[in-house]
């Protein structure tokens, strides 16, 4: 009997057939989700229980960006399971943590993916799996344009910092850019805001208007800021020399 059981599950574990799905990409408030659609066959004579997938998504340097676990309970013989692994990343949360870099920088995940499961409720199962998976940054290659400076009065001059970058996310971007002027003595000698917005993978360029006090050559720096329905964050200090 113990023979023949171990044939016939050796022969039931032949007949298990997983396939992959396409990825899909969905955004919705500030989270971006990637849904990983699984059919898992069990074409065999016995169940498989606690199936469980399990990923780990890290950036470049190793920080753990995401993790997620789908968790199927029982799969009887002869019966397929469908169901979808969600991976999801919220910039909220990225924009509040050493993740921050996910906001500028366009980068590819490293995946690392875990399925477990247990055949004929004796038999665990394992195996592992690396993938990888693109980022795209929704204030990709931020930069400031070319200063203008007009006088206003004796004491007061008119600064024109154009404000630049692509939206290589999934999501559309809007709010406002807050910009601060600093001198060599680290004393803020002008703000401004102005309002920006850019669609998925599309470029964006505002011009902010600062009525600033003091000699423009004294100029050191800029202080940006952005406010959007998702997230707040700032300030990224930017040279003007």
């Amino acid at each position: 009997m113990l023979l023949l059981f171990t044939i016939t599950v050796v022969y039931s574990a032949l007949l298990i057939r997983p396939s992959f799905g396409e990825p899909s990409v969905h955004s919705s408030n500030g989270t971006f989700a990637v849904s990983l659609p699984l059919t898992l066959y069990n074409g065999g004579f016995y169940d498989i229980s606690e199936f469980n997938i399990t990923t780990l998504a890290r950036d470049y340097r190793g920080s753990l960006v995401t993790s997620s676990t789908t968790l199927v309970p029982l799969i009887l013989g002869g019966a397929t399971a469908t169901l979808r692994h969600n991976m999801s990343i919220s910039l909220e949360q990225a924009a509040t943590s050493d993740l921050s870099h996910l906001l500028f920088m366009d980068s590819e995940f490293e995946v690392n993916a875990h399925l477990r499961l247990v055949y004929a409720k004796v038999f665990p199962f394992e195996i592992s799996f690396n993938t990888s998976m693109p980022w795209g940054a929704p204030f990709a290659n931020l930069t400031l344009g070319e200063i203008m400076v007009a006088p206003v009065n004796i004491t007061h001059f008119q600064v024109s910092i154009p404000v630049s970058f692509e939206n290589h996310s999934f999501l559309e971007m809007s709010g406002l850019i807050g910009l601060e002027i600093v001198d060599y003595t680290n004393n803020v000698v002008g703000t401004s805001s102005n309002s920006f917005i850019a669609p998925p993978g599309s470029p964006s360029e505002t011009t902010v208007e600062i009525l600033m006090t003091g000699n423009p050559a004294n100029i050191r720096e800029a202080h940006l800021s952005f406010q959007t329905p998702y997230f707040s964050y700032g300030p990224v200090v930017m040279s003007l020399v």
